[in-house]
């Protein structure tokens, strides 16, 4: 009979219940955390591959350039798009998005985060009518279009990992392509 009545007794019912859904809980609101965390990282790598690709566009072109080679009039336009890229400003001391930690956590072998290529274009190409007008890109010298590539590899800052939990290492990549104008 004692043991007909421990069986339909209620109390703690809610206690037991909490126990088993807690663990769950725990993954659903630290799984929304990282989530979160990982689209805000991805869209702030985007934005700054972003920023250096336009600023790359308007730098101006060496006279005359060669395509892929000599492109920019600055010959030190590398380092001031991975800067822009990296902290906003051309010089390297702006205000970044982040601190300049974030850029030396590179992936496996990469020895740099962020890396500028360029690329060319037949001005052919854009012409599709045989028009002889490729646009803005007419009053250029010579028979290329420089396409300049910024991207960029980082390791992903886990929110987990901060509070000791072994992260795995996920590789964050971003790259933006934005033709030279020379404006």
């Amino acid at each position: 009979m004692k043991l007909l009545s421990l069986v339909r007794d209620q109390k703690g019912a809610a206690a037991v219940e909490m126990v088993l859904v807690t663990p769950f809980l725990l993954a659903v609101m630290f799984g929304s955390v990282e989530v979160g965390n990982f689209f805000l990282s991805e869209h702030a790598l985007e934005k700054q591959v972003r920023d250096g690709a336009r600023y790359a566009a308007r730098l101006g072109l060496a006279n005359p350039y060669s395509c892929p080679g000599s492109v920019f009039a600055d010959p030190d336009a590398t380092t001031h798009i991975i800067n822009v890229t990296q902290t906003g400003a051309v010089t390297g001391s702006g205000f970044a998005r982040w601190s300049p930690g974030y850029w030396a956590r590179t992936c496996g072998n990469d020895t740099q985060s962020v890396t500028v290529t360029v690329s060319c274009v037949a001005k052919t190409s854009i012409d599709t009518e045989g028009t002889g007008d490729s646009g803005i890109y007419t009053g250029l010298a010579g028979t290329d279009i420089p396409v300049v590539t910024v991207a960029a590899r980082v390791k992903y800052p886990s929110v987990l990992s901060t509070l000791g939990f072994n992260a795995v290492n996920v590789c964050m990549t971003a790259e933006s392509k934005a033709a030279v104008q020379g404006i």
